[in-house]
């Protein structure tokens, strides 16, 4: 029994071969040690069994801090590519946070940010939230550990153009264009009934030095830059307001696989360059998602023993 330290005396022994005449019930020997060694494992457990769960809690909250973490989607506004929806199951996504420490978002990225001062609180979420403040505060809890409804300032749309690019519609070919160059975007979702001849014409915008414009897969049905062209950077987004880069869809299991970030800017999709290097920050966040693996094991299995039968009688 790895959390108590077995006497090496020949009575502490039960299962020594040929019995122990000190081991008879009548005897009070090895039977009495062994109810022993058992209360001493379940008050082990009862003891440790808080310091586990916060073990837990503090590595789940550095992972989802500083490596990756898992986020909800409820809007419809990134169809088909991220499921969010009435009356569907909402894809949850692994955002790695790592990625962006090192270099800056690129045309084609899945981003999830959170929304400059003008953009509001993202309609499409906050009215999930309860009005009482204790229900409230759960849900805050659940979203800051991935299993509820996102904050609602945090909005998830994929990067059309970074700083210094400029953006606009173009109404005769019904396509986006960046810096006078149409995009190849096969990602576009058109909702039935609806087709590019429905996009409301915008631009020519230029992108401020360290922002984005940034907009929604699903493209009629999308509140993005286009949406907040009023304020006074034009709809773009700050890049140091940028949280990661949507990676893999994690849940449901149905729907398990990596997310498209084809670069709607380039003619040829160039594979050379990052396929090792993109999996990097996603294995970082997996690796370290390992110590709190190991710590819901541990207080399963410490768990599973304290409240176990006890052997003898």
């Amino acid at each position: 029994m790895a959390d108590v330290v077995p006497s090496t005396a020949p009575q502490d022994d039960p299962d020594r071969a040929g019995g122990d005449p000190g081991g008879s019930p009548d005897s009070g020997g090895s039977g009495s040690s062994s109810g022993g060694r058992r209360t001493k494992r379940k008050g082990s457990f009862w003891r440790e069994f808080p310091l586990l769960v916060l073990t837990a809690l503090v590595l789940t909250f550095l992972i989802q801090t500083f490596l990756a973490r898992v986020y909800v989607i409820p809007s419809q506004s990134m169809e088909t590519t991220l499921h969010g929806c009435g009356g569907c199951t909402n894809d949850r996504v692994l955002v790695d946070k790592v990625t962006y420490r090192f270099s800056d978002p690129a045309p084609g990225d899945v981003v999830v940010f959170k929304g400059p001062d003008s953009w509001g609180r993202n309609v499409e979420v906050a009215g999930s939230r309860s009005s009482n403040p204790v229900v409230r505060w759960l849900q805050d809890v659940g979203s800051a550990l991935g299993v509820g409804q996102p904050d609602e300032r945090d909005f998830v749309k994929r990067v059309i153009a970074v700083g210094g690019q400029t953006v606009e519609w173009d109404p005769e070919a019904k396509r986006v264009r960046v810096d006078g160059k149409l995009l190849d975007e096969p990602y576009v979702h058109w909702e039935e009934g609806t087709g590019p001849e429905n996009v409301e014409a915008f631009g020519p915008v230029t992108v401020p030095p360290g922002r984005l414009w940034v907009m929604g897969d699903n493209r009629n049905f999308s509140a993005d830059s286009r949406a907040h062209m009023e304020d006074d950077a034009q709809g773009t987004v700050p890049v140091e307001n940028v949280i990661g880069k949507a990676r893999v869809i994690v849940l449901p299991p149905s729907r398990w696989q990596g997310i498209d970030d084809h670069n709607p800017q380039a003619s040829v999709s160039a594979l050379g360059v990052g396929v090792w290097q993109a999996a990097v920050p996603a294995g970082v966040g997996v690796v370290g998602a390992f110590p709190v693996l190991w710590a819901g094991r541990r207080i399963g299995r410490r768990l599973r023993r304290a409240l176990q039968p006890s052997s003898h009688e």
